[in-house]
C-alpha cells in the first residue's frame, strides 16, 4: 500500500448518526465553533496551559491515526506507512501539508523533516478569535506530527513550528527531528508540552481492542449473511508507465489508417484499446465492429467476414452484406486473430492489400473503406517461425504492433482500476453510493490476477452484488483473491516449471473449482470457451 492512494471514501464509513473509521468513531466539528472553544480554554486556564492541552489533544490524534495506519494497512514501506499521517491531515481538512525534506535512520534513530502545513485551519481558528499573535499556534499539529512520528520511529519525535501565518509570516511551517538531533537545550522549552508517556499506553490499549472489535463485526456480518441466506467497470486512470507507453503509441497511431495488432493475455483489454484507437480517429462516428474469429467455424466465419450470394450454399436463400461491408467508412476488431484458418488468412491479405472483398458465391470484388485492427493472445511470431500463420498477412497487420502488458506486471493500475468498475458497477446495477472499503485494497494490490482486467471487473461486479450496506467489504470478494497464498501455490508451483506447464495446471485448478464446468471456468480465466477448448486439446497431447 502506498500512502498517495489512500481515498477519504473507502477509509471512512458514513453511517446514520455516526463516522466510522474502522472502529474508531469520528465527529465533524465546525471551525468557528473549535475557535470560540480554543478562546474559552485560552481565557480559563491560560495560553500555557491551553497550548499544552491543544498540543496533546493533537498528540493522541497522531498516535491513534499512526496506530489505525498500523492496523488497516499493509505499507509498502516504512516510509509509506509514515507519510500516510500527512495524508490523513490532508484528507481531514486541517490543511495541505506538504513534506519538503525527510530523512530517518534507522540504525541511529536519527529523524528529520521539513514540512510546510498550507491553509493551517488551526492557524485560523486563533485569527478569528484573536487576531495576530507573537508566536506560532499550531499546537494541535505540531502535536499531531510528533506523535505519528513517534509511534512510527518508537522514538521521541518533536516537530517545533517555526514560522505560523498566525504571526503574520506567509506560511505555517515545521522541523521535526528526534531528541538527540535536537539536543537538550533547544528542545527543553517544548518538553513541557509533549507529555505522552501515558498517552501512548492508551493507544496500545484502544489498539487491541479495535482489532477485536473488527474481529467481533465481521463474526457478526457472517451470522447475518447465514440467517438471510437460510430465510431466502478508459476510463480509469493510468499510473504505470508500461500501459502509458501503449496508450501513447495507440493516441499517436490513431489518426492515421495504419493497421494495428494488439497483443497480450486474454482479459488484458485488447478490445477496450481498440475502441480507445477508434474513437481518437477520423472513423470514431462510423461502426465499430468487433469479431471474435475463434467463436465461429471456418465457413461461418468466412460468411459473416465477406457476406454471401443467395444460392452459394445450402441454407442461402438471399443475399446477405458481410461485416467489411457493414463497416463502411468504420474499423473492424478481429479478436483472436490467431485462429483463422489458412484460407481466410489468404483472403484477409487480399482485404488488407487491395481494400476490397469477394462474397462468397459472386465473382465481382466490391471496394470497402475500413480500417483494420487485430488482437490476439497468442505469440503470433512463433505461428509465423512454424508456418501455421503467414508471414506476409503477419506483417500487414503489425505495421503498429502494441504490447498490452499484463495486470500483474502493472500493479499501480489495479486501485484505479477497481475504483473505476466500482462506480460503472454502481450505474449499471443501481446501487446508490457504491464504495469499496479500505479494507479490500490489500487484497486487490496482491492478487496476481491471472484473468487480468476482465477477472478484476467481476471480481467487483460480484462484489458489488452481493455486499451489504452498499460497501464492498473482502468477505464479498471471491475466495481465491482473500486466500493469496493458497492462490500462489496454485498459479505458481515451482519456479522450475516451464509456463506451459503453470498455464496447464492452473486452468486444471480452475476447472476442478467449479466442478468441471467449463463455461463456468472459461469466464473464471478471462477467455471464451474456444480458447480455453484449444487450451485444453493442446495440453492433452
Amino acid at each position: 500500500m502506498k500512502a498517495k492512494d489512500i481515498k477519504l471514501a473507502e477509509l471512512v464509513d458514513f453511517q446514520d448518526g455516526k463516522i466510522d473509521l474502522h472502529g474508531r468513531r469520528l465527529v465533524l466539528h465546525s471551525l468557528h465553533a473549535f475557535a470560540q472553544f480554543r478562546k474559552d480554554i485560552v481565557e480559563t486556564a491560560g495560553m500555557h496551559n491551553a497550548r499544552f492541552l491543544f498540543t496533546r489533544f493533537g498528540n493522541y490524534w497522531g498516535r491513534a491515526d499512526a496506530a489505525a495506519m498500523k492496523r488497516i494497512f499493509h505499507w509498502d514501506s516504512f516510509e509509506e506507512w509514515l507519510m500516510a499521517g500527512p495524508v490523513m491531515h490532508n484528507i481531514q481538512g486541517v490543511c495541505k501539508p506538504q513534506v519538503n525534506e525527510f530523512s530517518f535512520d534507522k540504525e541511529n534513530g536519527r529523524f528529520f523533516m521539513n514540512v510546510v502545513w498550507i491553509d493551517s485551519g488551526e492557524a485560523e481558528e486563533h485569527l478569528i478569535e484573536f487576531g495576530l499573535s507573537k508566536e506560532p499556534v499550531c499546537w494541535m499539529l505540531t502535536g499531531y506530527a510528533s506523535g505519528y512520528a513517534s509511534f512510527c520511529t518508537g522514538r521521541e519525535i518533536f516537530f517545533v513550528e517555526k514560522t505560523c501565518v498566525a504571526k503574520g509570516d506567509k506560511i505555517c511551517s515545521a522541523v521535526g527531528k528526534d531528541r538527540e538531533s535536537w539536543g537538550e537545550e533547544q528542545i527543553k522549552p517544548y518538553m513541557a508540552f509533549f507529555k505522552s508517556e501515558d498517552i501512548h499506553k492508551k493507544i496500545m490499549i484502544l489498539t487491541e481492542e479495535l482489532k477485536q472489535k473488527t474481529k467481533e463485526i465481521e463474526q457478526q456480518r457472517e451470522k447475518i449473511a447465514f440467517f438471510e441466506k437460510k430465510s431466502m467497470v478508459l476510463p480509469a486512470e493510468v499510473h504505470s508507465a508500461s500501459f502509458a507507453k501503449a496508450l501513447d503509441t495507440a493516441s499517436r497511431a490513431a489518426p492515421f489508417d495504419t493497421s494495428i495488432l494488439i497483443t497480450g493475455e486474454s482479459g488484458s483489454g485488447k478490445e477496450v484499446l481498440a475502441r480507445y484507437i477508434h474513437k481518437l480517429s477520423s472513423r470514431a462516428t462510423a461502426p465499430f465492429i468487433v469479431v471474435n474469429c475463434a467463436a465461429l467455424p471456418e465457413t461461418l466465419l468466412e460468411s459473416e467476414l465477406f457476406g454471401h450470394k443467395a444460392g452459394s450454399f445450402t441454407g442461402a436463400s438471399k443475399d446477405r452484406i458481410g461485416l467489411f461491408e457493414q463497416a463502411h467508412r468504420g474499423t473492424v476488431f478481429l479478436d483472436e486473430i490467431g485462429e483463422i484458418s489458412p484460407l481466410l488468412q489468404t483472403k484477409l491479405l487480399r482485404v488488407l492489400q487491395e481494400k476490397e472483398i469477394l462474397r462468397i458465391g459472386e465473382n465481382t470484388p466490391r471496394k470497402v473503406d475500413i480500417r483494420i485492427i487485430a488482437a490476439t493472445n497468442r505469440d503470433i511470431k512463433k505461428a509465423v517461425a512454424e508456418n501455421k500463420f503467414r508471414e506476409d498477412l503477419y506483417y500487414r497487420l503489425a505495421v503498429i504492433e502494441i504490447e498490452i502488458p499484463p495486470l500483474r506486471e502493472r500493479p499501480e493500475d489495479i486501485l484505479p482500476l477497481a475504483r473505476h468498475f466500482v462506480s460503472k458497477i454502481s450505474e449499471k446495477l443501481k446501487i446508490k453510493k457504491l464504495r469499496l472499503d479500505s479494507s479490500c485494497l490489500d487484497y486487490l494490490v496482491r492478487y496476481n490476477w491471472p484473468g487480468n482486467v476482465r477477472e478484476l471487473e467481476n471480481a467487483i461486479e460480484r462484489a458489488a452484488v452481493l455486499c451489504r450496506n452498499n460497501t464492498i467489504r473482502p468477505s464479498d470478494l471471491p475466495a481465491n483473491i482473500i486466500h493469496k497464498q493458497e492462490q500462489d501455490k496454485l498459479s505458481i508451483p515451482s519456479p522450475l516449471l516451464p509456463i506451459s506447464e503453470i498455464e496447464r495446471m492452473h486452468i486444471k485448478n480452475v476447472i476442478d473449482s467449479v466442478k468441471g464446468n467449463k463455461s463456468e471456468a472459461a469466464k473464471i480465466l478471462g477467455i471464451s470457451y474456444a480458447t480455453l477448448w484449444r487450451k485444453l486439446k493442446e495440453t492433452s497431447r
